[in-house]
């Protein structure tokens, strides 16, 4: 495929087609209202499912069934969309069913407004369902890679018989930049626990439910075992000048386009500040950033979001008290300019 000028989710959208999903079930709200509207145009031209749902809870159990056949399905909403997954999001994890959900975060609590945040954080890393279960998250900063890290998420779903979730601002999601789309997949692993309706399939059995503490703690055990593989084998992060910076500030999603440039005014003002973007947020970098902390040159660090500060938590369980977090936050959907950034590392420098 060409090049083409697209929006943040409609590139969400050619690259699952691109990856294979063949089945799209949703229901559209602003900032990700687009997604539905490019998967209802683009998903039937592949032989493909697109269904507007009656709810997102119906949205999320068509996800369910679909991906129980063995097709790569997807859903996509927005913060208040995504609260409304949960339940399904915790089935679809404890009965070990790949699939990927997009949520392009808007701002809350409640109904909020539709302007961007990242206040879903705590809700889409940490498992927001119930239970003892984890999705693999990734985080775009660009339009490339809400094609690029949707077609990773469906590989690391089936990879993993996991749900896998794209993690994006509605900055990401509405903005357009040119995009370069890579050749379809077009082999995928045979999924031998699938169920089809065909007699090799009849002692396949896909649930969630072990109604024996015994038989549930060991399902548990085994989920914990392969979050584990999956944190040491699948991180991914980008690093900014950080060779000599003695304060590192960390950022994900439109947050990270816009350290990367505040970075680059401070460095021509002498000052020694780097970046380190977080691409996976489950697994996080946790053994990165440990690693930055104990290094001498590395004097602080500083986590900025459109939150309360959520991912800031983690990273100071990473840095471990070896060196001082500070913390930077915008809520309500308001994204800081440049000048404002440059200011506020200068700022939580000098406090330092």
């Amino acid at each position: 495929m060409a090049k083409q000028f697209v929006k943040g989710n409609e590139a969400i959208v050619k690259g699952a087609i691109l990856a294979g999903c063949r089945a799209y079930y949703g229901y559209p709200i602003t900032p990700a209202s687009e997604i539905a509207h490019a998967a209802a145009l683009y998903m039937p031209l592949v032989g493909g499912t697109f269904l507007q749902a009656e709810s997102e809870i119906a949205a999320i159990n068509m996800v369910y069934g679909a991906s129980g056949t063995g097709i790569r399905a997807m859903t996509a909403s927005s913060s208040p969309g995504f609260s409304l997954k949960q339940e399904g999001m915790s089935y679809l994890a404890g009965a070990e069913l790949p699939c990927v959900v997009v949520d392009i975060m808007r701002g809350g609590p409640g109904l909020g407004n539709i302007a961007p945040e990242q206040s879903d954080y705590n809700q889409v890393v940490k498992g927001g369902g119930h239970g003892n279960y984890k999705n693999i998250v990734v985080a775009p900063d660009s339009a490339q890679e809400m094609c690029d890290l949707t077609m990773l998420a469906f590989d690391l779903a089936d990879k993993y018989r996991n749900p896998a979730v794209v993690l994006a601002d509605g900055f990401i999601g509405q903005m357009m930049e040119p995009v370069d789309f890579p050749e379809p997949v077009e082999e995928f692993a045979e999924k031998k626990w699938a169920i089809r309706g065909v007699d090799g399939d009849r002692m396949n059995l896909i649930s969630s439910i072990e109604l024996d503490p015994d038989d549930l703690e060991r399902h548990n055990q085994k989920l914990q075992r392969k979050y584990e593989i999956i944190e040491n084998s699948e991180t991914r992060f980008e690093e900014y000048r950080l060779d000599d910076a003695d304060f590192i500030v960390i950022g994900y999603g439109i947050v990270s386009r816009m350290v990367h440039t505040a970075v680059d005014q401070l460095r021509i003002e002498g000052v020694k500040v780097g970046m380190l973007r977080p691409i996976t947020l489950m697994p996080f970098p946790t053994r990165r950033i440990t690693e930055l902390a104990a290094m001498d040159h590395v004097k602080a660090f500083s986590v900025i979001e459109l939150s309360n500060g959520q991912m800031v938590d983690d990273v100071r369980l990473a840095v471990n008290g070896a060196k001082p977090v500070e913390f930077y936050g915008r809520m309500g959907g308001n994204v800081p300019s440049i000048k404002e950034l440059v200011h506020e590392i200068k700022r939580m420098m000098r406090v330092l």
